[in-house]
């Protein structure tokens, strides 16, 4: 991927809901099983052990719980607040994450995880413009993630579209599909965790960028 955005190629192994990659919108890339399930079950038991609290969003305290490293978003104020650095159970996956997209491994400097209890959802929107590249890793629990364009059309419905995140899946967010287009998640069926990694957008970098 270069640092503009553009979209990264995925292997016909990796396969996607389409069954064909070229249907899914520029920027964005879905593998399944990108880690193996004692791979998930080590990470499981760190989170198990993190302090997770209530997301905060200005005067709104939503059920997921999460926690933030590198920096953390304040919604209140509109800005980036440093946290502590991504922990050392996280590095791994973060190398294998930068690998596949090309990146230093050092340039993803956010890590959030977060707890979905079973009901949990997570309502349309597009990442704060401070990050660039998002790439997520799903735990526990399938469930959908959907995309619409942005900004939204007079008929929400329209070229609405939804794609299965399973057990140990990972995608990518870049490109049109993070700065064109909003997601979400309906409640989940139960308990679910992710871990999603993101690189800065620096003032330097051209709007999209890495």
């Amino acid at each position: 991927m270069d640092e503009k955005g553009a979209p990264i190629a995925e292997t016909p192994a990796g396969g996607d809901m389409f069954g064909d990659e070229t249907a899914l919108p520029g920027g964005l890339v879905y593998r399944p099983a990108f880690i193996a399930e004692d791979e998930e079950g080590a990470l499981l038991r760190e989170i198990a052990a993190l302090p997770l609290h209530e997301a905060q969003y200005k005067e709104y305290t939503a059920r997921r719980r999460i926690v933030s490293y590198g920096s953390s978003y304040d919604f209140t104020d509109n800005v980036l607040h440093p946290e502590e650095p991504v922990p050392g159970f996280l590095l791994p996956l973060r190398e294998r994450v930068a690998a596949w997209v090309d990146l230093p491994a050092t340039r993803f400097g956010h890590a959030l995880v977060t707890e979905y209890r079973a009901g949990t959802s997570l309502g349309w929107h597009r990442d704060v413009p401070q990050f660039g590249v998002i790439v997520g890793i799903s735990l526990g629990t399938a469930c959908r993630m959907r995309f619409r364009p942005y900004p939204p059309r007079p008929h929400r419905r329209e070229d609405v579209f939804a794609l299965e995140l399973a057990p140990r899946s990972a995608y990518v967010l870049q490109g049109d599909i993070r700065w064109r287009w909003q997601h979400s998640i309906p409640a989940t069926p139960a308990l679910r965790h992710s871990i999603t990694f993101r690189t800065r957008v620096e003032p330097w970098m051209p709007h999209g960028g890495a």
